[in-house]
């Protein structure tokens, strides 16, 4: 979903709905046709999938996403350093109730910023939560992840906003510096969760079946100190695709210059997922987020559309373990085989054994594994792609 501050009346407007309070409710005509269906449901002349009906419900209730490229109604004031802005947005009303937040941030070479969210109750306002200090020259300005961040409203997971109760309402405020201020802020991503919805199967996108990506294998034990660099190796890979679809050698890094690049703090992890994600959009041209989506179908969705997607599962698929620990795992999602199940790049693979990146895994393990990020992704694409359309409100869909 596509959030634009100047045209939002007129948006829900031409979608035959208005507002109350904040929320949507049907207008005239959207009761009139609702009476139109009731009639013929009533009649016998519509059946009623119910079934399909209530994956699609929560599907659409358990995630969803807002993404904003226009700025204008955010307020500017100056920041404490020289060139230094500070937006802040007006109270936004999420497409659903959340508990989970992750923003990303594409912001132009060279920018620093300091994005920072709170969630707005009707009897009280949290605290700002800083979501991440970015930029591309730590020497200079930090790029790290912030710890520490807990109250009785909810804590930073590192990169994720989770809260002690649901709301509707959330509040940015998003310092940047490094630029002039209409040159700053290329794209904001607003990815929702309600976790205590659950996540539900959804009808197959069937014409992603048979369809692999020839997206570039690499593996991140080939690399020194690269035993925890699944997420750079994945984005790697990603980035390596786009540099040959769209002829463009500077997207196709090495792994370690991926890593380097997205390095969080003094620790150096790089599994901060806005890092990633923020690496990718800061090239001309590229559009790339953190978003969670409510089932392998719309991963189908994307691989139909030519897009490969990295996901964000449970260690336990690759090694086939049900216990012990679990520290999450990226891999890229390349397509589907002629019977469904999922062709990713696997990055962990063991380079010892010499097994390919490229493996297949079964639907169904896959579904499972990616419950433990609530089915958290990395979008990366150019601006100018077709993405797929947004069934339930879960990217940017440009609109």
């Amino acid at each position: 979903m596509r959030f634009e501050f100047q045209n939002e009346r007129a948006s829900v407007a031409r979608a035959g709905l208005v507002r109350n309070h904040g929320f949507l409710r049907p207008g005239l005509g959207g009761r009139r046709f609702g009476a139109f269906v009731l009639l013929l449901v009533t009649a016998g002349l519509l059946p009623i999938q119910g079934a399909a009906g209530a994956a699609s419900a929560a599907a659409a209730n358990r995630c969803a996403f807002i993404g904003i490229t226009n700025f204008s109604g955010f307020t500017k004031s100056p920041g404490t350093l020289t060139n230094e802005t500070i937006f802040t947005s007006p109270e936004m009303t999420a497409p659903i109730d959340w508990d989970e937040l992750i923003v990303s941030w594409n912001v132009a070479p060279g920018v620093h910023l300091k994005a920072e969210a709170r969630a707005i109750y009707p009897s009280h306002a949290t605290r700002y939560y800083t979501m991440g200090l970015w930029s591309d020259d730590p020497a200079q300005f930090p790029r790290e992840s912030v710890r520490r961040q807990r109250d009785e409203d909810g804590a930073v997971r590192t990169d994720t906003l989770t809260l002690s109760n649901v709301t509707r309402k959330v509040q940015l405020r998003v310092t940047a510096g490094g630029a002039r201020e209409q040159a700053m802020l290329k794209f904001l991503g607003l990815s929702f969760c309600n976790s205590r919805v659950p996540a539900t199967a959804l009808a197959t996108n069937r014409a992603a079946w048979g369809k692999v990506l020839e997206v570039p294998e690499r593996r991140q034990a080939e690399y020194e100190g690269g035993g925890g660099w699944c997420s750079p190796t994945s984005l790697s890979m990603d980035l390596a695709y786009w540099s040959v679809q769209l002829h463009r050698p500077e997207l196709d890094h090495t792994v370690p210059e991926t890593a380097n690049a997205i390095a969080d703090g003094f620790r150096a992890d790089t599994g901060n997922w806005p890092f990633n994600t923020a690496y990718a959009g800061r090239y001309p041209g590229m559009r790339a987020y953190v978003t969670r989506l409510g089932d392998v179908s719309e991963l189908e969705d994307w691989i139909a559309a030519g897009i490969p997607v990295i996901i964000s599962v449970s260690s336990y698929l690759t090694n086939d373990r049900t216990n012990g620990p679990d520290n999450g795992h990226l891999i890229t999602c390349v397509g589907f085989t002629d019977k469904g199940d999922v062709v990713v790049n696997d990055p962990g693979v063991s380079v010892r054994r010499n097994v390919r990146a490229r493996r297949i895994y079964l639907r169904e393990k896959v579904a499972n594994a990616w419950k433990k990020s609530k089915n958290a992704v990395y979008l990366v694409y150019p601006e100018s792609a077709k993405v797929p359309a947004d069934r339930f409100g879960h990217w940017d869909s440009g609109r």
